[in-house]
């Protein structure tokens, strides 16, 4: 099920996205929330006419930084022995559609095309064969980066953390194996990136395991999984899409900040 967060006539709701065709889909509006046992209302609205949102609202994003071995060595890194954790605040979540705003303190914004974990109940310290139990689901994420500023600071709060730098969307899908994905990214139509998740050096259980024996997730919660090697830089008025293959495209406008 692809489970999407919308607003229509001013009023916020979850649904299913029914169809196949992007100018026949429709939403199926949920009762409830997708967290818990929900029922589909049959009220039935066309995804053309609502705006879409952040499929979730999570209380954090926790991102997994070189988790890809042709990445770390783009950066001039090496694999790192245990997972880079950082956190992306909620004041940087925004959704599909909406405008990624280059910070005024940045001359090199940088995208990095990610596989979202999206968190369906509250758990820590989960063993491995549990994993599956407490995700709802998938989404795209594009972990925009302030890169200058994260070479100069030896915390990355500002460079990856400023608003509107962690797009996600468009919609959650829960039904998808996220062992062995094509993950691309393309400015202004134009190809930058293409990795696959089985390339991932730790993946999506080692990554919870690893998360939860420190914190409590709760529903809602985001892991970033890392970014394939291609990483580069945007500008103002580039359009930024990140596809994740079984999932969807998540796309982007880059503005000036004013």
């Amino acid at each position: 099920m692809r489970i999407a967060r919308f607003s229509i006539d001013g009023n916020v709701a979850f649904g299913a996205v029914e169809g196949d065709s992007p100018d026949s889909l429709v939403l199926d509006i949920i009762k409830g929330i997708p967290y818990a046992d929900f029922e589909l209302s049959g009220t039935k609205v066309p995804l053309q006419k609502v705006r879409l949102l952040p499929p979730v609202l999570p209380n954090k994003v926790v991102a997994i930084g070189r988790n890809y071995a042709e990445h770390a060595a783009e950066m001039g890194n090496e694999v790192p022995d245990v997972p880079v954790t950082f956190f992306k605040p909620t004041t940087s979540v925004i959704g599909s559609g909406d405008a990624i705003e280059y910070p005024s303190f940045s001359d090199e914004l940088h995208y990095e095309a990610e596989l979202a974990v999206v968190i369906g109940r509250m758990c820590r310290e989960v063993p491995r064969e549990r994993v599956k139990d407490v995700i709802l689901g998938y989404t795209c994420a594009n972990d925009v980066t302030a890169r200058d500023v994260q070479r100069r600071e030896s915390q990355w709060a500002r460079a990856k953390g400023f608003d509107t730098a962690c797009p996600l969307g468009p919609w959650v899908e829960t039904d998808v194996d996220p062992g062995n994905l094509a993950v691309q990214a393309t400015v202004n139509g134009e190809q930058r990136q293409l990795g696959r998740t089985s390339d991932m050096i730790r993946s999506v259980e080692d990554l919870v395991v690893h998360i939860t024996e420190a914190m409590t997730l709760l529903p809602g919660d985001v892991i970033l999984t890392g970014t394939p090697a291609g990483v580069g830089p945007l500008h103002v008025g580039d359009e930024v899409a990140v596809t994740i293959e079984g999932i969807g495209t998540l796309t982007n406008k880059v503005i000036k900040r004013g």
